[in-house]
């Protein structure tokens, strides 16, 4: 567990050039905190104790203003920067080594139940703003730029700007 929380810090540290020192990413940083609570919840949520789950979701939300359903699958070495109303619902599956902004949606867009959330492979970074709706794939090394709408599934090693895809 000390592990997995020391590879989060360093992870804010290497990717976030504000970040100044361990101790100040420990204390003020909600998208390491909104992680930290999530892993507990998945936890609870994977011993059957999915109520208790979704209370605690429930109150990290409140505390960090990101919501993380305790259902979802997240990797390793996840960083939401500035995470604000960031959305992460209960059949996403996202890879490691996976960088967010503030404000982006990995949701559904139909009510059914099954997969209906994206899959995020590996070294995906999305930027503020961007919804990634419905049971699609984003492949590794994805970038999908600010405010972008994608419902469709996208390649590994792509750009996504507003609809269209460039291979970088």
């Amino acid at each position: 567990m000390f592990k997995s929380i020391k590879e989060d810090i360093d992870t804010a540290l290497r990717l976030d050039p504000s970040a100044r020192n361990h101790l100040e990413v420990f204390l003020t940083y909600p998208g390491i905190h909104a992680v930290w609570g999530y892993r507990i919840a998945h936890f609870l949520w994977k011993v059957k104790l999915k109520l208790l789950a979704r209370i605690y979701s429930n109150w990290i939300r409140a505390v960090t203003g990101i919501e993380i359903h305790p259902g979802a699958q997240i990797g390793r070495r996840f960083f939401i920067d500035h995470g604000m109303g960031v959305v992460i619902g209960a059949t996403a599956i996202v890879g490691d080594d996976v960088m967010i902004y503030h404000d982006v949606t990995l949701g559904a867009r139909t009510n059914e139940a099954g997969k209906r959330h994206p899959t995020v492979g590996n070294n995906v970074v999305i930027g503020s703003g961007a919804k990634v709706l419905g049971d699609i794939s984003i492949g590794d090394g994805v970038k999908i730029n600010a405010n972008v709408v994608v419902t469709k599934s996208v390649p590994a090693r792509t750009m996504v700007d507003s609809s269209e895809f460039f291979v970088i």
